[in-house]
């Protein structure tokens, strides 16, 4: 929803004395995003802009309607489960990739029996290891056999499973001698430099349905601006158009424009703080419960997220998402903020004399400084180690980080298997491990009964929170801004849809 602030900063009135039109003349949204895209494969990313890639260069099977939230065909016009573990899709004819290849069967068997094999080393495995082999049964017509009941087979069919050619990839970790990635999408790639530019131009011959419209912009071109005061201030000379996941202070002060045209709301992207206690892991203090009982006590979260996050920021006590299938608060122990506990629980854990803590993040440093004060207050003294988003989750899955700041969106899937299970399922970023916690994420993915996956993961949610394996900390709102007369709309899910942009 559009809001507008009082003024805090004077010289961004001064900046903003001349308005900015943008690049209306050109059809082309110029697009500042703070982090680098390490690879423009969306397989091969967990970045926020990569999955945002992914939705505007490619197509999935199936996609979500936006007002009915069912299932609506895309690449595939029909479906059935034939059994339990057999799904049958039939596939729509005359679609065209940007390469001028045509749309068959043989490519969803393809894409799909590649990302499935774990040699390929896909970075999220866990959105394809459900299959267990993909057939060609007519000319458009393929049966997805998976390895057992698949209760999230669809989620991921309509968000992360993007079809490309069969002959695109030649080896694994997405190895291909394409210059570009090539999809069936709304858009397609004309540049991609690692750090640098990424142009999409409008896909001329896309194919367009109710749920998935063909472009109006000619181009976005994506920067990778990392200080977000470089991105405001492209913002206020014109040199941008459109900005996303703006600090509440800097969407405070943009707001108060009448040439920038501020919006805000809650998104399933969630803060928690994953706590390494693997026997490998670098700080043997983790290790006791009673540590991670004082983290969690430690840090005011209600303020943090009250004070610096703002609106659309709801405090959390699980780590999931609410509107997610399977995250509940019920039986979920709760870590009120009380330092005074949190000073008791150090002292009896054989630290009353102080704790030294490395943190490392990729994004919202204003949030990893506000938790650095709260743990310093009760005697925990924590260095900062930003990173990449690549270096992080390589330091993660090397079990080398000691406590991380997460902002978990779980690719957009309204389903708790996408989120709980990558970070206590026994995956790759698995900190802690826990045989048992791995054992009953396992029973959610081997039963399609709704009233018996529910149960599960509440009862994983409650042995996370019981054994204190991460301090979870809120939901968190994203803030955009557009220059004057870009017409964009913005999504819980975070997913830019630029087909739908426009200029007035």
């Amino acid at each position: 929803m559009p809001f507008r602030r009082s003024l805090i900063a004077t010289s961004l009135a001064l900046l903003a004395a001349s308005p900015t039109y943008g690049q209306q003349s050109e059809n082309t949204v110029r697009f500042a995003y703070g982090q680098s895209l390490e690879n423009p494969n969306p397989y091969f990313t967990t970045l926020r802009l990569g999955v945002i890639l992914g939705r505007n260069v490619w197509d999935t099977l199936v996609t979500r309607d936006l007002e009915t939230g069912e299932f609506a065909p895309l690449l595939a016009t029909e479906w059935q489960w034939i059994d339990e573990t057999t799904l049958e899709m039939s596939l729509r004819e005359g679609v065209s990739f940007h390469d001028g290849s045509s749309f068959e069967a043989e490519d969803v068997v393809a894409t799909l029996s590649y990302v499935a094999d774990p040699d390929n080393r896909i970075v999220s495995q866990q959105v394809a290891s459900w299959i267990e082999s993909v057939e060609q049964v007519y000319e458009y017509t393929v049966r997805i056999h998976t390895a057992g009941p698949a209760p999230s087979a669809m989620e991921f069919l309509s968000t992360q499973l993007a079809i490309f050619p069969a002959e695109y990839f030649t080896g694994p970790v997405g190895e291909s001698d394409a210059p570009l990635p090539v999809g069936t999408g709304p858009f397609q790639y004309t540049e991609y430099t690692p750090g640098g530019d990424i142009v999409l131009s409008r896909f001329a011959d896309y194919f367009a349905t109710d749920a998935k419209g063909a472009a109006s912009l000619d181009r976005v071109v994506i920067r990778t601006v990392p200080d977000v005061q470089t991105q405001v201030a492209g913002m206020l000379s014109g040199e941008l158009d459109f900005l996303m996941g703006l600090p509440r202070d800097q969407a405070d002060q943009l707001g108060t424009l009448p040439s920038v045209n501020v919006e805000s709301g809650e998104t399933m992207r969630i803060v928690f703080l994953q706590i390494n206690t693997t026997e490998t892991g670098p700080n043997a203090a983790l290790r006791d419960l009673r540590v991670r009982q004082a983290l969690n006590y430690a840090i005011d979260k209600e303020a943090i997220s009250s004070n610096l996050v703002g609106e659309g920021s709801t405090p959390i006590n699980a780590v999931c998402f609410i509107d997610q299938f399977g995250c509940t608060e019920e039986g979920i122990t709760a870590y009120p903020y009380d330092p005074e506990r949190a000073r008791e629980l150090l002292a009896e854990a054989g630290y009353a004399d102080g704790l030294t803590i490395e943190l490392a993040a990729y994004r919202d440093r204003n949030l990893s400084e506000a938790i650095i004060n709260y743990l310093g207050e009760v005697g925990v003294t924590v260095t900062l180690n930003y990173l990449q988003p690549a270096a992080l989750r390589d330091g993660m899955r090397a079990h080398t980080t000691e406590l991380v700041q997460m902002a978990w969106g779980s690719y957009s899937i309204y389903d708790l298997s996408a989120s709980t299970p990558v970070y206590y399922g026994g995956q790759p970023d698995d900190n802690n491990m826990d045989p048992d916690l791995i054992a009953i994420l396992d029973q959610t993915a081997q039963t399609t009964d709704p009233e018996i996956r529910a149960g599960l993961f509440q009862q994983a949610l409650a042995r996370i929170a019981d054994q204190a394996y991460a301090v979870p900390m809120f939901s968190l709102p994203i803030y955009y801004a557009g220059a004057e007369g870009l017409r964009y709309e913005t999504y819980p899910d975070e997913i830019l849809r630029f087909w739908n942009y426009g200029w007035e």
